[in-house]
Parts: C-alpha cells; sequence; structure tokens
C-alpha cells in the first residue's frame, strides 16, 4: 500500500555519544506486510535511549537510526496481512512483543542516506512500525499519559507482578526511582506491600516516591548507611522483594544484600557491558532468589487493557506521575535532563 504521508520530521541518531539530529526524513514508498504507520502524538524519553546513543552495548552497527519505543498514536494506514488494528484506531506503541505481526523494520531516507529503524521508532511525527509492537486503547484515553504504559508502566508493574512477586503485607525496597521505579512503587502499593522502601540518590525523586505510595525513603551517597536505614524499616533480615532499577553492579551487590534469606532480588537496570560484581552464593541453595528483568516479562496486548481498564475506574491516577514536555527540536535537552537525573518521565510532543 502506497502511503498518505511521505516525509516527516524525525530525530535521528548519526553518530554514538553525539545529539541528535533533527531532520526531515523520507517515508518508505508503502507498507510491507505487517506493517503499520502512525501518527505519533507524545513519545516517552527512556533511560534505554541514552544507553543506545553512548552505545552501551559495544560499537553500534545500524547508525545512522531512529529511536524511541514508548508512544501513544493514531493509526493512519495498515499494510496487508494487519488485522488487530484499523486506520483512526488510538494506539499505545510499546517494544515488548504483543499480537499481531511481527513485521520487518523499516528504512527510510535522509538526503540520499538510508535510516535504519527497529521494529518500533517513536522520535518522529509518523512512523512505520510493526503491528506486533502497539497495542489499542479506548479513544477517548488520555494521550499525553498512555506513553507511560509503553514502557515504564509495563515494565514496573511487571517486575512486581511477575519477577518479584510481591503479596500483601511483604516488605518491598526499591533502588532508584526513575520512570521505571516510580511505576514499581505505584505496583508495590497497589498490592498492598508494607512497608514500600524508595532509594535514590536523588532528594526530588524521592519526594516524589513518597507522594504515589513509598512508606520510607533512603537518600543514599558516599555518606549515608543505606543497609541500617532499610533494615530499619524492614526488619534486620531485610526485604522479601528488593528491586533494583539502577544498573550499577555495585548497587546490584547491595539490594542483594538487603534481600532477606527467603526473598528475591530483581535487577531491571543493564549494566554496561564487561561490569562485574561479587555476591555471595551460598545464600541461593537455601531459599534465596537472585533474577535479572527483561521489561517485567510483559504482555502488553493483555497488560495495557487491565491498567486502561484500572485508570479508567480511578484505581490507577497517570496524571499523578511526575511529567516534563518538551518540542521534538529540544529532545536533546529532554536526553541531558535525563541523564542529569531529573524526576520522572521526559515526554516529547510531537505536534507543533
Amino acid at each position: 500500500m502506497m502511503l498518505p504521508v511521505r516525509s516527516t520530521i524525525a530525530a535521528v541518531l548519526t553518530e554514538s555519544n553525539q545529539p541528535l539530529e533533527v531532520a526531515e526524513i523520507l517515508l518508505p514508498e508503502r507498507l510491507c506486510f505487517g506493517q503499520v504507520l502512525v501518527e505519533i502524538h507524545f513519545s516517552g524519553v527512556c533511560a534505554s535511549q541514552l544507553g543506545e546513543i553512548a552505545a552501551v552495548k559495544g560499537p553500534d552497527r545500524f547508525l545512522p537510526h531512529l529511536l524511541g519505543h514508548e508512544a501513544s498514536a493514531t493509526v493512519l494506514a495498515t499494510g496487508e496481512g494487519v488485522r488487530t488494528v484499523s486506520p483512526g484506531d488510538a494506539v499505545v506503541l510499546h517494544w515488548r512483543k504483543g499480537q499481531g505481526i511481527d513485521a520487518e523494520p523499516a528504512r527510510y531516507g535522509l538526503e540520499g542516506r538510508t535510516i535504519n529503524s527497529g521494529s518500533v521508532t517513536t522520535f518522529s511525527q509518523h512512523a512505520v512500525v510493526a503491528e506486533n509492537r502497539m497495542t489499542a486503547i479506548p479513544s477517548d484515553f488520555d494521550l499525553r499519559t498512555a506513553p507511560l504504559l509503553g514502557c515504564a508502566l509495563t515494565t514496573g508493574f511487571g517486575v512486581v507482578n511477575n519477577n518479584a512477586g510481591l503479596k500483601i503485607g511483604q516488605s518491598g525496597v526499591i533502588v532508584g526511582v526513575g520512570g521505571v521505579g516510580l511505576s514499581a512503587v505505584l505496583a508495590a502499593r497497589l498490592v498492598s506491600a508494607y512497608p514500600i522502601v524508595a532509594v535514590d540518590l536523588e532528594s526530588a525523586k524521592l519526594e516524589a516516591a513518597l507522594s504515589m505510595g513509598a512508606t520510607h525513603a533512603v537518600l543514599a551517597g558516599q555518606d549515608a548507611d543505606v543497609d541500617e536505614q532499610v533494615r530499619a524499616a524492614v526488619g534486620p533480615d531485610g526485604a522479601d522483594a528488593v528491586i533494583d532499577t539502577t544498573g550499577n553492579v555495585a548497587s546490584a551487590a547491595t539490594s542483594y544484600s538487603l534481600t532477606n534469606p527467603t526473598g528475591i532480588t530483581v535487577l531491571v537496570g543493564v549494566p554496561k557491558s564487561g561490569l562485574r560484581t561479587e555476591i555471595e552464593t551460598l545464600p541461593l541453595h537455601f531459599g534465596k532468589r537472585l533474577t535479572g528483568s527483561w521489561g517485567g516479562e510483559s504482555v502488553p496486548s493483555q497488560d495495557i487493557p487491565r491498567y486502561v481498564r484500572l485508570t479508567q475506574a480511578g484505581r490507577l491516577d497517570l496524571g499523578a506521575f511526575p511529567t516534563e514536555e518538551y518540542e521534538l527540536q529540544d529532545v536533546n535537552r529532554a536526553l541531558d535532563d535525563l541523564r542529569g537525573g531529573a524526576v520522572g518521565r521526559r515526554l516529547i510532543r510531537m505536534a507543533p
């Protein structure tokens, strides 16, 4: 199918460790099997993009390419084989696979160069996305808060429900309360965990965590006795679940030590390639657990409709999530603010 839109404005990563280039790029001439053309309204900015820009997993073989993996959008056109969405549908774009076709990534053009993309990209006013990277939402759902359902919220909720398995009255510690960490705080509150302890280097983030359901806050730092303060809240044996979103290997070791002998440590943040840490493995033979998380093992096509229902019923207030908006032209400022420890989610508004 020929596309009704031929060009769009996008933020392009042309070189690792350099600012993104905001430019007009050409869209593909037609949609391939399983592809969907969307108009993007709001895109979230995630620490994953900081890692991509910094090439933390090694040299970037796909430069130049587009970025972004959580957004709200409207479907403009669908390629052959698409059955789960139709033109006019409001959708959440997400990086975890959902229902539908896992279509090949689209390729764009800029001044004679090919601009690569993944199955989903969101730092542009329009994008060609695989069908299984989007989930339809009600037409009246708030498009400004909907991007949270594409990564931060589904990851944080999935970590609490699927990885940690937090139960009523169990103690939870969330180390690092950025977007995913704050979502984990919300989820821990929803399952009636107690106490819920937030740990972070930034006092403003801890204030946000307390406003969203944390019962205790621990300011980490060079002179802080995090171990003593956490155990004072959860008990001398440690917490039932410790969720570490930082990607810092030293923090991961601390989180493991703060977990009680039959509890679980969930590592959500991804460290730079090659970094190592040491832990005592003997407790793993007697009931202690240590696991990683891949997006909270969330299933967007199942989870997003559930969270939409919670929001519509007034049980989940996404509007309370700290958010700062930027224009697409200011995407690099949004990334810099995220690097600097800004509270909550950075949100790119695509329409002028």
